[in-house]
């Protein structure tokens, strides 16, 4: 991929910034499933949280092509460390560049730009994933102009961490996408309560939550855009923000990789050593072309989103979450196969991997999702 000097240098830097503060880590967060207080105060001090705050508000002015090489240089080394990088982008940036008031914008930019902010975003709840119609949660304005907010949300990602959160709500009556808002929910307010944390089986040291609103108010600048109008909201930013996730996966590919070919290089049976043989070779050549592939359609579709072309959006940002978090799977699998017994054990992150590379093909709409959306686009 033909990157110009300024993202090449990022790219450099990020990498430097791995070796030394993440990798050291990767393994113990993931034994112990604490939240990395370390990453969240380097990420911040390097701009790594805010990336996408413009520079008019203090931030570093970065698209969606820095993003997104930021978050494959530290998913290379830990989903949990790309998943936390550029984590202000879809609970609080987007929104506010895409439908936020310009009061809203100087309440909260600079304080992202300055690193000072973990978000979140809760859509999902008990009994709604995909669907995001039927959501539950309300708010209720009163005459005052303030929000009531109740209900509940789960799986929310860095929940108990936030600072504030972008919460979706039914403002209005009946199972139509109009009725449907979102809100920037401070977690400090009375009324935010937290609930269990999820048992997962990777991303450990990201925490999931359920969470509750009970009798929530929140100020009227609290509504983020026209009432009513949360759900197409909700879409622009998840279209603007998945290439993001494929970019996670593509670090955890290109990780996993790169051990895969090192131990083919080192690993000896029967004399010599196994990349010698012709089966392991085809295995690292179908892997390679893989990446290949997927590197080179994310970063042609982040060049298409960064001109301005919005035109393929939906399409073409689903296409780059689907497929690249496939072949993320596809890639950890294997390699867990190309290291025999050691691909196993916790020794190795091949295991960790092959665990975390698998909630990319869930969040942020499922692959099966992805597809429909693809194929109803090809065909209306």
């Amino acid at each position: 991929m033909l990157f110009n000097e300024d993202q090449l240098a990022l790219k450099d830097s990020i990498r430097r910034m791995v070796e030394k503060e993440v990798l050291p880590l990767a393994a113990e967060i993931d034994d112990t499933d604490r939240f990395p207080v370390e990453w969240r105060k380097t990420f911040g001090e390097l701009g790594l949280l805010q990336m996408w705050v413009p520079e008019e508000y203090g931030g570093p002015g970065g698209d969606l092509t820095s993003v997104c090489i930021a978050k494959e240089e530290t998913g290379k080394a830990s989903l949990t460390a790309s998943t936390l990088c550029c984590n202000n982008s879809i609970g609080l940036i987007l929104p506010l560049l895409n439908f936020g008031t310009e009061e809203q914008k100087q309440k909260w930019l600079p304080r992202s730009g300055r690193g000072e902010l973990v978000t979140a975003v809760a859509m999902t709840e008990p009994g709604t994933g995909s669907d995001v119609s039927s959501i539950k949660t309300r708010a209720v304005q009163r005459a005052s102009g303030e929000w009531v907010l109740n209900g509940q949300k789960s799986w929310i990602t860095w929940a108990a961490v936030a600072d504030v959160i972008l919460v979706f709500a039914k403002t209005g009556d009946g199972p139509s996408h109009d009725s449907i808002s979102c809100f920037l929910v401070e977690t400090h307010l009375p009324g935010f309560r937290l609930g269990r944390a999820e048992r997962k089986m990777g991303r450990n040291g990201a925490p999931n939550h359920e969470i509750f609103f009970d009798d929530m108010v929140l100020p009227p600048d609290a509504l983020i855009g026209q009432e009513g109008k949360g759900f197409s909201a909700c879409m622009k930013i998840l279209d603007l923000n998945r290439p993001t996730i494929a970019a996670s996966s593509l670090g955890v590919a290109q990780g996993a990789f790169d051990l895969c070919v090192q131990w083919c290089k080192e690993r000896k049976v029967y004399g010599k050593t196994i990349g010698q043989f012709q089966g392991m070779q085809f295995k690292l050549a179908d892997m390679a072309m893989k990446l290949e592939a997927a590197r080179q359609m994310l970063y042609g579709i982040c060049a298409e989103i960064d001109s301005g072309d919005h035109s393929r959006l939906q399409m073409i940002a689903s296409m780059s979450k689907c497929y690249v978090t496939d072949v993320a799977m596809d890639i950890t699998v294997e390699a867990v196969q190309i290291f025999g017994a050691a691909g196993y054990s916790k020794d190795y992150p091949l295991e960790r991997m092959m665990r975390d590379a698998k909630v990319n093909q869930i969040i942020e709409g499922t692959n099966e999702i992805h597809r429909m959306i693809i194929g109803r686009t090809l065909t209306r």
